[in-house]
């Protein structure tokens, strides 16, 4: 049954937000998925949506998905830019790979109001201020 079925727990791999200037100088927030294993995964898969309210009205993003195929351990890749009116959404991002030849997911989920200027620390391997789930 369902609940005989126990999923592996995802630990050390995080998505990050991050504040940085862009190709024009102008400052936008990416978002990267951290890799903090000294393993190497693969097969990585993001899916991405944003939704919630803006001005009174109910806001959906189209869901986007991202291949990044493996990632080195310590290492990070870019998923994709958040444009400026999502950042007060809630963002949310649904990550799966495979470790050791089992599939492993996790969803992060930054809440609405969350990306923002007073939420920012270090971001490890990045080494640039944003806002990290883990």
């Amino acid at each position: 049954m369902k609940k005989d079925i126990k999923p592996p727990v995802v630990t050390d791999i995080a998505v990050a937000i991050v504040h940085e200037a862009g190709e024009d100088g102008v400052m936008v927030w990416n978002s990267y998925l951290l890799n903090m294993k000294s393993e190497t995964i693969e097969g990585v898969l993001v899916s991405t949506k944003g939704y919630g309210k803006k001005a009174k009205e109910t806001v959906k993003t189209s869901m986007l998905r991202h291949f990044l195929n493996i990632m080195k351990p310590g290492s990070f890749a870019k998923i994709e830019p958040i444009v400026e009116d999502l950042v007060g959404l809630s963002n949310e991002f649904w990550v799966s790979f495979y470790l050791n030849k089992v599939m492993h997911d996790k969803k992060y989920v930054f809440m609405a109001e969350s990306i923002k200027e007073q939420n920012l620390i270090d971001i490890p391997l990045i080494n640039k201020k944003g806002v990290m789930i883990k």
